[in-house]
């Protein structure tokens, strides 16, 4: 049996989370259903034997204002549902720093309704806990999306995946996409962060490719919108392969297979070899870099045998306990923005302070510290983890999100359980093979290490 109690409240700007909040006072209500005063923000839900924290959420640079959660009180009559009472607006922005949250709310955008935590005698039954999965995600599908104003055309492809193991893109001839994404490592190199130009060392973990098309933006603070253009920034980035579009054209333009290629991909086009469609062959290429069939995909299907018994009891508690408030969807997460330290602040090895996140994107104070939440689809390949990829352990990076994001202590039973959960997530990896690259010419640029 599923319960739900649905919260609709006023969002107050700046407002810190409950821990943070001096000048408040705690309510609890157990109606199945509760509407706020204006004064009141809803902060916390107590499931009675699992608690879950609301988590902040921002989309595309809007707040979301009505959200839902649900559980029990502890005598199990009703919903138990706490809220943190300003005493006045005043002397909650006097309590702001800059890792305030800007606006509370009581689930992820699609665990709004199913985070309704399974809490009758038989909510352990297959039924109730595939129904709840269900609601909140989606399997990988085992067919190539469709890419907006880009359709995916085997050509297109072919010479997208040679542009993504080629290094004479980049200035000094040793660096691809493969380099930091590679795909026989999870689609991430070895961290914590990449090496780039010049041995230079860049600011954050390398995001994996494999499933990127699903995330609702690119890179961990979404700066870029689609694959395409994050296809455009490596290549230029100083740090990284330090090319200029001139350089890429140069290249691909001196060998005459590679202007075969794009007048196969671009058939339209006057003169196919332009940087545009250098990215939007890469991006076709990368929307190819999907990974179906995990065990959870053939759960989410209707096969319940698929996970173990220790898997599913960790899918209750990443339910239960709020993980999916963040990390739903298609891709386990990747589909929203939310601050990094909610309830405590990360040690400064895991959010170096000079790394604003979003911030840097829009310039929104709300977005200091606040980044795209890790896509947790194969995660269990691709140590170490976090931005700053600091953490090599997926127990201990589980223990830290409870900790910081949720507030909550996970014994070594739930750990365990919520890892086995997480390696269920592991999907079928494409095969790819290594192409056979286009030969260079005595027009081709030769190598630079020059700044």
């Amino acid at each position: 049996m599923v319960i739900l109690a649905a919260v609709t409240y006023r969002r107050f700007d700046s407002l810190k989370p409950p821990a943070a909040i001096h000048g408040a006072q705690l309510l609890e209500t157990s109606s199945a259903a509760s509407t706020l005063s204006p004064a009141g923000t809803p902060v916390a839900t107590n499931t009675g034997s699992a608690s879950a924290w609301v988590q902040p959420s921002r989309k595309h640079g809007r707040h979301h204002s009505s959200l839902t959660a649900a559980g029990l009180s502890a005598d199990g009559r009703g919903p138990r549902v706490m809220f943190a009472i300003p005493r006045s607006r005043t002397k909650a922005r006097l309590h702001m720093s800059k890792l305030a949250v800007r606006e509370l709310s009581l689930a992820g955008r699609l665990s709004v309704v199913a985070a309704a935590i399974l809490v009758s005698p038989a909510a352990g039954a297959n039924e109730d806990l595939m129904r709840a999965a269900k609601r909140i995600f989606k399997p990988i599908p085992s067919i190539v999306p469709a890419v907006k104003e880009n359709p995916i055309t085997p050509e297109k492809v072919t010479l997208g995946k040679s542009l993504f193991f080629d290094p004479r893109l980049s200035a000094s001839g040793v660096i691809s996409c493969n380099t930091c994404h590679n795909l026989g490592t999870g689609g991430v190199d070895a961290g914590p962060t990449s090496i780039g130009h010049r041995w230079q060392l860049g600011s954050r973990r390398a995001p994996t490719v494999y499933n990127a098309v699903f995330n609702v933006a690119q890179f961990w603070d979404g700066r870029a919108a689609d694959l395409k253009a994050q296809a455009e920034g490596p290549v230029q980035a100083s740090v990284e392969m330090n090319a200029t579009p001139d350089h890429v054209l140069r290249t691909l333009n001196s060998m005459t297979d590679y202007v075969l290629m794009f007048s196969k991909a671009f058939p339209n086009d006057a003169a196919p070899v332009t940087f545009e469609n250098f990215a939007k062959a890469i991006e076709a290429f990368e929307a190819t870099l999907i990974t179906p069939a995990a065990p959870f995909d053939h759960y989410l299907e209707g096969d319940e045998y698929a996970l173990s018994d220790q898997q599913k009891a960790g899918l209750k508690l990443f339910i239960e306990k709020g993980c999916s408030s963040c990390h739903n969807g298609i891709n386990v997460g990747g589909q929203d923005y939310f601050p990094f330290g909610v309830i405590e602040r990360p040690a400064e090895s895991l959010l170096p302070r000079e790394d604003k996140g979003r911030f840097a994107v829009t310039k929104h104070l709300g977005d200091e510290y606040v980044f795209r939440s890790a896509p947790l689809r194969n995660v269990a390949l691709r140590p170490p983890y976090f931005h700053s990829g600091q953490v090599w352990s997926l127990k201990q990076a589980v223990g830290v999100m409870s900790e910081v994001q949720l507030g909550a202590k996970l014994s070594d039973k739930e750990t365990d359980e919520i890892v086995a959960f997480l390696n269920s997530l592991t999907g079928q990896l494409p095969k790819i093979d290594y192409p056979i690259l286009p030969t260079r010419t005595t027009a081709t640029p030769k190598p630079s290490l020059d700044k």
